[in-house]
C-alpha cells in the first residue's frame, strides 16, 4: 500500500508498506541490492584477473636481444642446411645418418637373433632380416618379367613397391600383400598387381588377429632391413623412400582403386619423387636435414632459458630464490616468449634455405630451372616446422584478441556496476532510517503511540514530504482515514 499525495502534477512518496500474514513489512532494498552487487563486482575482479593472466600467457615478451638472437640461430642452422646437408650423395650430415642407420640395423637384427659377422657384417644382417621378416613383394626386377614390363630395378623398387612405402597406405597394401599373396606396384601413374608373387611365402598365425599380428611386424621389420639397402646393395644402397613423397604413391593408388582416372599432374609429381629418391633422397637424407631443424630448435630454446636464468640470479639474492620461480622464469616450452623467437629462427632458415635451393635449381640448370635440384635442396622439415610456428602465432593471436576483447567488456561492466554501487551508497544517505521505520512494530507491540508517532513524523519531515500533509497524532491518521482522503491500494 502507497500513501501518496498529487500537487502540482508531481508524486511525493509517504510511505511503502507492505502487508503479510505477520503484520507490516519495510520493502527497501538498498543493503540487499548493495550486497549483490559487491559480490557481482568480486566476481569481476576475479574474472579480470584470470583473463589478464591468460593474456599476459599469450602475450609475448621479446626484446631486441631476444629477436637478435633467435635471428642468429636461424641464419647459423640454415648455413649449415647449405653447407654440410647439402644434397645426398655429397653430404657431410648425410654420412653420419647413414652411418647412424646402419648401426641401427645391425643392432636390431642383433635383437633379432643375428650372431654377427665381421666379414660385410652389415650387408649379413640385412640378408639374416630379410629371411627373418619375409614378404611377397619383394621382387626386385633383376631377372624376373617385372623389369620388362614396368621398368622394376634394384634402384627403384623400395619406391614403387607399396608395401616398402613408410606410411598407413604402405602397411595396408604389405597386410593385403601377405594375406593374398600378391605384389602392388605404382608405375608410370597406373597401379599393377602381381598375382601368386612368391610361391613359397607363408603368413604365420593360427587366426585373423595373430596373421594380422605377423604381417605388421613383418611390415615393420622389413623397413628396417632396407633402410640402409638390400643385401645385394654395391656402395650407398637404396633405403626405403621419405615419407614426404610416398604420398605421391598413395594418390595414384587410392584414384586407382576407386576408378578415377590419373591426370598428368599425378604422373609428372610422381614421376619427380622418383628421380629424386634415384639420387638419393631417402629416409636416412630426410633426417639429415632433420638435424639443422632440431638444433635451430634446441638452440633458440637454450639461448632463451640462459638469458633468463642469468637475470633470475642477478634479480635475486640467495634467501629469495626458489627453484618453482627460476623454472616459471626460464622455461623454455609453454610461453609465447621463446614461441614467438623460435618463429623468428625457423622464418631465418627457411628464408635462407630456400633462397639456396633456388639458386641451385639454376645452377644446376645451366640458365633453365631445374625443379629436381631444388627440391633435393629445399628442407621439407624446415618448412613443416616454419608452418607449424605460424600456425602458433595465429592461434595465440586470435585468442589473444578474443582475451583482450573480453577484457574491455569485463571493464565496461566493472564500471558500471562501481558506478551503480555508488550510486546505492548515496541513496543509503539519503535514506538511512531503519530506526525510523521500526515504528510499525512498535505501534502492534505498545501502547505507546507518542514516539512511534514521533518518529513517522521525523521520517516524513526527512523524505520533504509537506508539513500539512504530515500525520503526527493517531487522531490524525483516523481524521485522515474518516475524511476520505486518497488512498491507493497496490
Amino acid at each position: 500500500m502507497d500513501i501518496s499525495s498529487e500537487k502540482n502534477n508531481e508524486i511525493a512518496l509517504l510511505l511503502d508498506l507492505g502487508i503479510s500474514e505477520e503484520g507490516y513489512e519495510f520493502a527497501s532494498n538498498i543493503q540487499t541490492a548493495m550486497r549483490l552487487a559487491e559480490l557481482e563486482m568480486d566476481e569481476i575482479n576475479s574474472k579480470l584477473n584470470e583473463n589478464e593472466n591468460t593474456l599476459k600467457k599469450l602475450t609475448p615478451e621479446c626484446d631486441k636481444t631476444d629477436y637478435i638472437l633467435a635471428a642468429a640461430s636461424g641464419a647459423i642452422c640454415g648455413l649449415m642446411d647449405i653447407f654440410l646437408v647439402g644434397k645426398a650423395g655429397e653430404s657431410v650430415i648425410g654420412d653420419i645418418t647413414d652411418n647412424w642407420f646402419e648401426n641401427r640395423t645391425m643392432d636390431f637384427a642383433k635383437l633379432c637373433g643375428w650372431d654377427g659377422n665381421n666379414n660385410d657384417s652389415l650387408s649379413s644382417a640385412i640378408k639374416y632380416l630379410e629371411k627373418k621378416f619375409k614378404v611377397p613383394y619383394d621382387q626386385t626386377g633383376a631377372g624376373d618379367a617385372a623389369r620388362r614390363v614396368f621398368d622394376l630395378n634394384p634402384r627403384n623398387h623400395h619406391f614403387k613397391s607399396l608395401g616398402h612405402n613408410p606410411s598407413l597406405l604402405g602397411l595396408f597394401f604389405s597386410i593385403l600383400d601377405q594375406f593374398a599373396n600378391t605384389s602392388h606396384f605404382v608405375s608410370e601413374g597406373e597401379l599393377i598387381s602381381l598375382q601368386e608373387a612368391d610361391d613359397n611365402f607363408i603368413l604365420q598365425g593360427a587366426n585373423i588377429s595373430a596373421k594380422l599380428f605377423c604381417g605388421f611386424i613383418n611390415w615393420l621389420g622389413h623397413l628396417i632391413s632396407d633402410m640402409s639397402g638390400s643385401s645385394a646393395s654395391k656402395g650407398r644402397g637404396m633405403g626405403i623412400p621419405s615419407p614426404f613423397w610416398a604420398w605421391t604413391n598413395d594418390i595414384i593408388a587410392i584414384k586407382r582403386k576407386l576408378n578415377i582416372s590419373n591426370i598428368e599432374f599425378d604422373r609428372s609429381v610422381n614421376k619427380l619423387a622418383l628421380d629424386i629418391y634415384k639420387q638419393g633422397y631417402d629416409i636416412r637424407f630426410e633426417a639429415a636435414k632433420a638435424i639443422p631443424v632440431f638444433v635451430n630448435d634446441l638452440l633458440v630454446r637454450m639461448v632463451y632459458s640462459i638469458r633468463r636464468l642469468v637475470r633470475y640470479f642477478m634479480d635475486n639474492q640467495d634467501g629469495d630464490r626458489s627453484f618453482a620461480l627460476m623454472w616459471e622464469l626460464c622455461e623454455p616450452f609453454s610461453n609465447a616468449s621463446v614461441k614467438r623467437m623460435l618463429t623468428v629462427a625457423h622464418g631465418t632458415f627457411c628464408l635462407l634455405d630456400v633462397g639456396d635451393a633456388l639458386a641451385q635449381g639454376f645452377i644446376q640448370g645451366a640458365g633453365s630451372f631445374r625443379i629436381d635440384q631444388f627440391l633435393m635442396r629445399l628442407n621439407i622439415v624446415g618448412l613443416g616446422r616454419f608452418t607449424i610456428s605460424l600456425y602458433g602465432e595465429a592461434n595465440r593471436g586470435l585468442k589473444r584478441y578474443q582475451a583482450q576483447k573480453e577484457n574491455f567488456s569485463l571493464r565496461q561492466e566493472k564500471i558500471i556496476i562501481s558506478d551503480y554501487i555508488d550510486g546505492l551508497k548515496i541513496l543509503s544517505e539519503v535514506y538511512d532510517d531503519e530506526d525510523l521505520l521500526l515504528f510499525t512494530q512498535e505501534l502492534k507491540e505498545s501502547d505507546m503511540y507518542i514516539e512511534a508517532f514521533e518518529k513517522s513524523v521525523l521520517l516524513a519531515e526527512k523524505r520533504n514530504v509537506p508539513k500539512n500533509q504530515i500525520l503526527r497524532s493517531k487522531a490524525d491518521i483516523d481524521s485522515y482515514f474518516k475524511e476520505g482522503n486518497s488512498c491507493e491500494n497496490e
